[in-house]
């Protein structure tokens, strides 16, 4: 992946293959980042990011390990085998896990991006203090969690777009800020910390993982290209 590049990575969260192709489809020919996530990873197995890598889209695979360090190691070295552009752990896992899947990852001639996943977007401060005990303010945490991630060897992070400078004063502009949660208006859905594509760019965000308003729009390909538009400006 080249130095400073920005973009969208679409988010195909369906059940199945057949739903994902028919998806996809739209978009063949284009350079585009997919995301496969936990539903369809673990509904159809590793040969869904075989497939869709033949339709020559770059894969973010995302199933976020959180688990001891050697059995996250064990794990990354399968993903490597996948070639995926980039993948991601749990940053909340520890220092010696994120170095654990490093090394994993690492086992592969490929070049695959490892990023943590801080604070999810679905997690509001509310839910922070009285939920999960954490009286820090959310932005410290994920601040907090990024450095350790860069000490790690870890290449980003995942957080929300309203952190992004902030991990980026920390980190440097090289640490890569891949942010979830982009909308363009309340939507009554599962995320908590959002932001427009526009207000993503202005705050630090490398890529944007966009799914619903692409996925769910009657025109799939040209609300891409409009979020695209707004997001590279």
């Amino acid at each position: 992946m080249a130095t400073g590049e920005k973009g969208i990575i679409l988010a195909c969260d369906f059940s199945n293959k057949t739903e994902t192709m028919r998806f996809l489809s739209a978009f063949l020919g284009q350079n585009i980042f997919v995301k496969i996530g936990m539903e369809l990873f673990y509904g159809e197995g590793p040969s869904i990011v075989e497939e869709i890598k033949r339709m020559n889209f770059r894969i973010f695979l995302d199933l976020k390990l959180h688990d001891t360090p050697n059995t996250v190691k064990k794990a990354m070295k399968n993903i490597a085998k996948l070639g995926v552009d980039m993948t991601t752990i749990h940053a909340a896992g520890g220092k010696q896990m994120m170095l654990a899947a490093k090394e994993g990852l690492s086992s592969s001639s490929a070049s695959s991006l490892l990023l943590a996943v801080t604070v999810l977007t679905s997690l509001s401060a509310k839910i922070f203090k009285q939920e999960l005990l954490i009286s820090h303010p959310v932005e410290e945490v994920v601040v907090h969690y990024a450095k350790n991630a860069q000490s790690s060897g870890v290449d980003g992070v995942v957080c929300s777009p309203l952190e992004a400078k902030t991990v980026k004063s920390a980190c440097g502009n090289d640490f890569v800020t891949v942010t979830p949660g982009i909308r363009y208006a309340e939507t009554g859905d599962d995320q908590s910390r959002v932001a427009t594509p526009s207000m993503a760019k202005t705050l630090g965000s490398d890529f944007i993982v966009v799914g619903r308003p692409i996925t769910a729009a009657d025109d799939p390909v040209a609300a891409y290209n409009r979020i695209l538009t707004d997001f590279l400006g």
